[in-house]
């Protein structure tokens, strides 16, 4: 179970539909507790995939780096990674799997003509050769995001 707070849910979905019509990617700082991850902190990357971005995102391994060191100044642990798929389902795709991390939680974000529709978490396996859904909380305020 991955629960994301109210604030760090507020910038991921920002982050999203600024980026649209292309792909954003961050990442998700917080804690593991009993129940599970909790979001306390989304960091806005970018997206530095060399062909269309539109269907694509990439990280610099150094930006990752700086905020797994800034959760660790801020006594929290990096615990995902966040992107968003402009016009299509919330699913974890073959270039995601390939790409992925076993120990992080991968949020993606539907977007929709730049509006939020929603989202879902992945687990990939240690092969990357599988991902398993997470349960995802994140708040529903009500509002409208985009």
């Amino acid at each position: 179970m991955i629960r994301i707070e109210k604030e760090a849910w507020e910038t991921m979905v920002a982050h999203a539909c600024q980026a649209y019509p292309e792909e954003c990617c961050g990442a998700m700082l917080g804690v593991v507790d009993g129940a599970g991850k909790v979001v306390k902190l989304a960091v806005p990357l970018e997206n530095v995939a060399a062909g269309p971005r539109r269907s694509r995102y990439e990280l610099r391994p150094e930006d990752l780096l700086r905020a797994d060191q800034e959760a660790r100044r801020r006594g929290m642990g990096l615990i995902g990674i966040y992107h968003s798929h402009p016009d299509c389902d919330a699913y974890f795709s073959e270039t995601d799997l390939k790409h992925s991390c076993p120990w992080y939680s991968f949020v993606v974000l539907s977007i929709r003509g730049g509006r939020f529709d929603h989202a879902n978490s992945w687990l990939p396996d240690v092969d990357q050769t599988h991902a398993e859904r997470e349960e995802l909380i994140y708040p529903n305020s009500g509002a409208s995001y985009g």
